[in-house]
């Protein structure tokens, strides 16, 4: 198949629409159910990538949850402790495969964000994952193959409309691509830089401490980097992304909201969000919204009389900032990776805050000097890769 015709693209009015090979060859994708749209395919060919090189960079199964073009997580498939099988509400399924470990880490690390979401799967789809799956709110799926009582499951989604893609592994693309913007056809080569752990030799603080597990989450980071919306950071730990701040013209701007992402991850893991009291109907993505609403600002949105009876069976205790604060200062050992340079020391100091001991980003700025300077003063270790990954 050479072209596959689409309702509309980005929006309703943008008509005709289509995907097709321009050398004439085969589309390295099957369609096995359902029909994508032309942001499901962004999603999931900039997906596909992601875990291609995650899986080829670690050794294990990965997933990744794409929203608008950036993933809203993405994981290598790690067994999950009993804590985050209960904040990724998975712990009424038993042991799980690698790769659904993989794929509920990728969901679990931003529940709201991923809502919707299509996934990328590196190895072929098992019933485990197509279990998990079959219960999330989701567009669609890629992987390079499906075992086939998987397949079946997922078909029964969205009343037999779930989007399921089957990507060819082996397909390799031109070095050279192509977009058009306002008629005007830009052209460059593909972003091929392989990312690995040589990367990380350049370390120019004074703590040069840098364990396997952190080399891991870098690499981690960098490469969710590489297919992220820029400007863009990530923070990582554990072998999964656990905060993505995307899109942002300021660098500080991203590095807050993946901050903000990252401790809203560790402050669902406080027995305050462990043992709210939800009512046994309120379903797993109203309990998100009421988590997220709990853990921010307009709390009383939740707590206020009238309200916290429609979600839960008695009346949280609010989680104040000082109660907060006191958790979070438990989180140490998150990695953290920029896809440009940090400008000021200002970033660092907000990455402190959410338990950041390891960084990788280009470095190359004229304030290397007082980013390093404040790295120092919080014994982090910095690595300087030399290497931008901007992606547009």
């Amino acid at each position: 198949m050479n072209e596959f015709s689409l309702k509309y693209g980005c929006n309703p009015n943008q008509k005709p629409a289509r995907v097709f090979m321009e050398d004439g060859s085969d589309l390295p994708m099957t369609v096995l159910n359902g029909r994508p749209g032309y942001i499901n395919l962004l999603d999931a060919f900039n997906g596909w990538q992601l875990v291609k090189e995650l899986k080829e960079a670690s050794g294990l199964p990965a997933a990744t949850s794409f929203k608008h073009v950036s993933p809203a997580g993405a994981a290598v498939g790690l067994p999950l402790t009993d804590v985050e099988a209960k904040i990724y509400w998975v712990d009424d399924l038993g042991e799980l495969s690698p790769l659904a470990c993989a794929y509920a880490r990728a969901r679990g690390a931003d529940r709201m964000s991923s809502y919707g979401d299509f996934i990328s799967l590196s190895d072929v789809c098992d019933v485990d994952t197509a279990n998990l799956v079959k219960r999330e709110v989701s567009d669609g799926i890629i992987a390079p193959g499906y075992e086939p009582e998987a397949l079946e499951i997922l078909k029964s989604k969205k009343k037999g409309n779930y989007c399921i893609l089957q990507i060819d592994k082996d397909y390799v693309p031109n070095p050279i691509e192509r977009k058009q913007v306002f008629g005007v056809t830009f052209e460059q080569g593909r972003n091929n830089f392989e990312i690995n752990k040589e990367l990380l030799n350049n370390i120019v603080t004074k703590n040069k401490e840098l364990p396997e597990s952190a080399k891991t989450d870098l690499i981690l980071a960098l490469i969710v980097l590489k297919y992220t919306q820029s400007n863009s950071v990530a923070y990582a730990k554990g072998g999964q992304a656990i905060g993505i701040g995307a899109g942002q013209q300021s660098r500080i701007h991203c590095t807050r909201l993946a901050g903000s992402k990252a401790d809203n991850w560790f402050l669902r893991q406080s027995p305050q969000v462990l043992e709210l009291p939800f009512l046994d109907d309120v379903r797993r993505a109203d309990r998100d919204n009421a988590i997220d609403v709990y853990l921010g600002q307009d709390y009383m949105d939740v707590l206020a009389e009238g309200e916290w009876q429609k979600v839960f069976k008695t009346k949280p205790n609010v989680f104040t900032e000082a109660d907060k604060r006191a958790w979070l200062d438990k989180n140490t050992g998150v990695a953290l990776g920029s896809d440009a340079f940090f400008p000021f020391g200002d970033n660092i100091e907000r990455a402190h805050k959410s338990g950041v001991s390891y960084i990788a980003q280009p470095g190359g700025s004229i304030r290397d000097d007082n980013v390093i300077e404040t790295c120092d003063k919080y014994n982090i270790t910095m690595a300087f890769t030399g290497m931008r990954l901007f992606h547009h």
